[in-house]
């Protein structure tokens, strides 16, 4: 006698009896009532050769309809010759480890990773506050169930609160987690990629720099006569003017870098913007200025060159050298601590006596261009030695009051 399909009455009406017994509906499916009155979806099934049971639910949170969907789902899967128990765990399995790859779990991988690649300490620290700060809404989310539009609300937040700047660098710290991610096989694929053209270009602001020599020279002549300034401060103003360092890499410059005796000064990979190791030479005046400053901030070779007021654990800050700018009456639209690179940059190339080649070494830039990058493989140490020497004189006699403006090409 065929089995007749249950009902929703049926199923309210079955009753807990000494026993467990079933009622079922067909195909396999079968409702398991208990002694305690539990009510527990089962379906009977064979595979491999095997009698097999899958468990579906619990009545009522799995109704009839659904455990009849269960079972169709489950009929395809062994059409296919699949084990819809071994799917239903494969898939928990997957589940739990989606669950356990948050965005915020991947991105501290990410951070451990490129730090023991020996990023700079100013980049990971710049992009732990991206991804740790600004990205902290997507960080209890499985990164495999992450989609365009929840990275898109993320960026919009930061755009709307005016930093379209940093919306813009947060989108590439959150594509490269997920590229990351993609390679470890925790994510199908980066979709930021779909967010290439959904923010607003912000406007490009270059750093301000004096290019002008009376202007300039009055800069130094405030600089070399501030006496009421920091002695580390100071020291570090005169040293970035002299040098055309990036000031990042004077102000966390520890004195282990520094070979007076030799009078060079090399920044190493793990705290260069290019991640390679930068030389430059120092002339005589620079060299004097850390004779100076080397009583005031030796505390043996790993300690910093310029530490902060507030500890010596910690480096001067980048703002602390703008307010010292602010201070000597240069504003943020004439000077800033990085503006020193395009001052040396602007007066070396005019003055036409070193190779423009020298200049980019000396700046820390790579070629972009490959086929000249491939040939311009040396350093053009000789030539900057010569070329620093210059520019200390130069400065010197600038503040010295004797001007002499160089020719500058016209268009």
């Amino acid at each position: 006698m065929p089995t007749l399909p249950l009902s929703d009455i049926a199923i309210r009406n079955a009753k807990p009896k000494p026993k467990p017994y079933k009622v079922s509906d067909g195909g396999g499916l079968h409702l398991l009532v208990t002694p305690s009155g539990g009510k527990l979806w089962r379906l009977a099934y064979r595979h491999g050769g095997k009698q097999k049971q899958l468990a579906l639910g619990q009545y009522p949170t799995i109704g009839l309809a659904l455990a009849r969907q269960k079972r169709t789902e489950a009929k395809a899967l062994l059409a296919q010759g699949q084990d819809p128990a071994a799917a239903k765990k494969a898939a928990a399995l997957a589940s739990e480890s989606e669950n356990a790859n948050t965005f915020g779990v991947v991105a501290s991988k990410y951070l451990a990773k490129i730090e023991s690649e020996g990023r700079a300490a100013s980049t990971l620290s710049k992009t732990r506050w991206l991804l740790t700060d600004l990205a902290s809404d997507l960080s209890d989310k499985p990164i495999a169930a992450l989609t365009a539009i929840d990275v898109l609300t993320v960026l919009r937040n930061v755009e709307k609160a005016g930093h379209h700047e940093s919306a813009r660098r947060l989108r590439s710290a959150i594509g490269r987690v997920f590229r990351y991610a993609v390679a470890c096989g925790l994510a199908d694929r980066d979709p930021t990629t779909d967010l290439k053209d959904a923010l607003t270009t912000p406007k490009v602001r270059h750093r301000a720099a004096i290019t002008d020599a009376r202007t300039f020279a009055k800069l130094l002549q405030a600089i070399w006569t501030w006496d009421r300034g920091q002695p580390t401060t100071v020291a570090a103003l005169k040293l970035t003017a002299l040098l055309a360092l990036r000031p990042g890499e004077v102000r966390a410059a520890t004195w282990s870098e520094i070979d007076l005796e030799n009078a060079v000064w090399t920044v190493p990979a793990e705290r260069a913007k290019m991640r390679r190791p930068h030389r430059t030479p120092l002339s005589r005046q620079a060299a004097e200025v850390l004779h100076a400053l080397r009583p005031l901030t030796y505390r043996g070779p790993d300690s910093l060159v310029f530490p902060a007021i507030t500890g010596r654990d910690k480096p001067l800050s980048e703002n602390t050298m703008n307010v010292a700018l602010r201070r000597l009456g240069f504003g943020p639209d004439q000077m800033t601590s990085h503006g020193f690179r395009a001052t040396f940059s602007t007066f070396a190339n005019e003055s036409r006596m070193w190779h423009p080649d020298a200049i980019e070494r000396q700046l820390a830039h790579v070629e972009a261009n490959e086929v000249r990058r491939a040939y311009a493989r040396g350093d053009h140490w000789d030539e900057r030695v010569r070329m620093m020497q210059w520019w200390a004189d130069y400065m010197d006699e600038l503040r010295g009051g004797s001007v002499v403006p160089f020719l500058r090409k016209t268009a």
